[in-house]
């Protein structure tokens, strides 16, 4: 027996739709993507209540990280993909596009941006406190000076699991920190 695919969709909408959706949100724009629009809203609504322009990532709004939002529109690439009303609105609530000089490098997003310094400060940060690098829990948290949390039992326990990946220089500070399993 044959599996019938499920009917199509609607691909045009009726006029009232569109009438509906602009009396709910004056700046709806039913040819944008969804997503878009609705971090958009959040966005500007917090831009609204707050005053700030400064929006970084992990800020959210109703549960939408606008800040990682605002980051990635500000990307070049991102921002020449948008259309012209898009990037009018945000440059309305003052997010212009980045300099090609400021934007992040991929490779660098990739690998989580200073995941391993991160760790690093925070195991120096627990031998300073402690006097000693072990045993620590899985689940322990160590909060840096900045206030940013590292999962630090994750953190050794991942970099023990992969250490034939790291490289010596990585290996070489694991193990100037006292950590046995990094120096054999």
């Amino acid at each position: 027996m044959a599996v019938q695919p499920p009917p199509r969709r609607r691909t045009r909408r009726p006029p009232e739709w569109k009438a509906a959706l602009e009396a709910v949100d004056e700046h709806w724009h039913p040819a944008w993507p969804t997503d878009w629009q609705r971090h958009y809203a959040a966005l500007r609504e917090l831009l609204r209540d707050e005053d700030q322009t400064d929006v970084l990532p992990g800020v959210t709004v109703h549960g939408m990280d606008v800040g990682r939002f605002v980051q990635r529109n500000r990307q070049h690439t991102v921002w020449t993909g948008l259309m012209d009303g898009q990037r009018e609105r945000l440059e309305q609530l003052g997010i212009t596009p980045l300099p090609p000089e400021q934007e992040t490098p991929a490779k660098a997003r990739k690998g989580g941006s200073g995941a391993f310094e991160r760790g690093i400060a925070a195991l120096t940060q627990y031998k300073a406190r402690t006097g000693s690098v072990g045993p620590i829990s899985r689940s322990h948290i160590e909060v840096l000076s900045d206030g940013t949390e590292v999962r630090l039992g994750v953190f050794l326990s991942n970099s023990k699991t992969r250490r034939a990946k790291l490289s010596a220089d990585k290996l070489q500070q694991l193990a100037d920190l006292g950590l046995e399993w990094a120096a054999a």
